[in-house]
């Protein structure tokens, strides 16, 4: 008896640790799906020709930048030493006003140039987009979902203030990742130049984006693969996907922040945008845009887009 009781010991024992061992490599794989992953925002020449595709507009814009070298390239070296890149623009009429830019999820600077035209050509800002790491000519070996890239994005922020003028009047937009970014940024003790915040479909935090997507591309609960993977990311990276919460940053922001959402997004559920709008205090405002699928809110109707932005920011950036 007592050698039977034995071997089922072990055979329980030899279970649990090729599950152990079978679950830990899966949130290893989780971690590098979604920080590592094919990034088609490091090749340069395809995402303008893309955004040509999709925006007919901007390669004449381009152009026109290019031939007056207005369209210029920075680098910075974070505290950590990787070396970060950005392109900026001067206003064509000298102006305080500056928008900083940032893009989502395996995108660039490049794929936020729509915005970039809106801004400057439209409305007369200067402009700074940054290559968050990972991405565009920015070093970095993983995405960091916003959360450290609102570090980096603050460092930005201030070159963005000595390059225009020391003395700038500064809105910070992004859209999906770029926008939880943007609302994690909010969270932080701002320097006196920042006016206001757009975020365009950004997740409420890293662990509600990453178990929706649990669920739906692997048909798996959160339980154990993401708290493994999420224990993994704090040991490599430093961080963890609960903590990087743009819903909590958003409580502790006061200034004015512009919310918009697709009514159509099931990348980043429409309940999401929501969330985060109920959750920070006045001054705010909410436009859903009814047809809009994830990230397509400027593309379905740029003009009323940028109607909207440009009441929003000279209400409370004139």
């Amino acid at each position: 008896m007592k050698k039977r009781t034995g071997k089922f010991l072990y055979r329980l024992i030899g279970v649990l640790v090729i599950f152990c061992i079978i679950t830990y490599l899966g949130a290893l794989y989780l971690v590098n799906y979604a920080l590592k992953p094919d990034n088609r925002g490091k090749n340069i020449e395809s995402s303008y020709t893309y955004m040509y595709k999709e925006y007919p507009f901007l390669k004449q814009w381009v152009d026109s930048l290019n031939q007056v070298r207005a369209l210029k390239d920075t680098f910075i070296l974070a505290p950590d030493g990787i070396k970060l890149h950005a392109y900026y623009v001067a206003a064509r009429q000298p102006t305080r006003k500056t928008a900083v830019l940032v893009h989502g999820y395996t995108d660039n600077a490049i794929r936020m140039f729509m915005l970039g035209h809106m801004y400057n050509h439209s409305l007369n800002y200067n402009i700074l987009l940054p290559d968050l790491r990972y991405s565009g000519l920015s070093e970095g070996d993983h995405l960091q979902m916003g959360w450290n890239d609102r570090k980096d994005v603050m460092q930005w922020m201030e070159v963005a203030n000595e390059i225009f003028g020391d003395s700038t009047q500064m809105v910070i937009h992004g859209i999906s990742m770029g926008g939880a970014t943007t609302m994690m940024v909010s969270g932080e003790k701002l320097p006196f130049y920042v006016k206001a915040f757009v975020e365009d479909c950004g997740y409420t935090s890293v662990w509600d984006q990453f178990k929706k997507e649990l669920k739906e591309q692997f048909h798996l609960p959160a339980f154990p693969l993401l708290y493994i993977a999420d224990a993994i990311c704090k040991c490599k990276y430093g961080w963890s996907f609960k903590e990087a919460n743009a819903l909590k940053q958003v409580e502790k922001c006061n200034l004015p922040m512009y919310f918009i959402h697709g009514g159509e997004d099931t990348y980043v559920p429409t309940y999401m945008g929501i969330e985060v709008f109920h959750a920070k205090p006045q001054p705010k405002r909410l436009w859903l845009e009814p047809e809009a699928t994830h990230a397509t809110s400027y593309q379905i109707d740029p003009k009323a887009y940028t109607n909207m932005i440009n009441n929003f920011l000279k209400e409370y950036n004139p």
